[in-house]
């Protein structure tokens, strides 16, 4: 009986790493669950990129995490521009890991989407909204509650399919 338990117990484990592997595949590695959805989004206060002398608390507004080094943000930028245009929601923006110079000078060059960006050059404010890189966008309600998080460019697609729909629904 000995003999019988010492090859079925490897091959019991094998098979649990087995099945936990094809559930993993089966995942979207660019889908990352926020903890945040549904909950109170961060307190922060950080000053205007544009004007230091500035702070804005999380009471202000809340929005769109980029970067002037940033390539994603570089091809999304125009989709970002349209959106912003047709003023269907305030954006703002969260400079993130950067230099103020650079900021400046990358909104000056390709176009300032926001209403106004933040400055976090050390990413302190990033790591409490759960940033895992820029470009992110997170949608959040008139009560301060995060409701979506998109990590990533955005496209015409996520903002018609996904964005689109939900601020009607918060909305309507």
């Amino acid at each position: 009986m000995n003999r019988y338990w010492r090859y079925l117990i490897p091959l019991a484990i094998f098979l649990a790493l087995v099945g936990f592997l094809a559930a993993g595949l089966k995942l979207d590695p660019k889908e990352v669950p926020s903890p945040l959805i549904g909950k109170p989004a961060p307190g922060f206060a950080l000053t205007r990129l544009d004007q230091p002398t500035l702070t804005i608390r999380r009471e202000d507004l809340l929005g769109h995490v980029w970067a002037s080094w940033c390539t994603a943000c570089r091809e999304e930028h125009p989709v970002l521009l349209d959106f912003a245009k047709r003023r269907l929601v305030p954006v703002y923006g969260l400079n993130y890991k950067d230099q103020r110079s650079a900021g400046l000078r990358w909104l000056a060059n390709y176009g300032d989407p926001y209403e106004t960006s933040l400055f976090d050059p050390d990413g302190r404010v990033g790591i409490d909204w759960g940033v895992y890189g820029v470009p992110e966008t997170f949608v959040i309600d008139r009560a301060g509650v995060v409701r979506y998080k998109h990590i990533g460019a955005l496209t015409p697609e996520v903002i018609r399919e996904r964005i689109e729909p939900l601020l009607r629904q918060l909305h309507g």
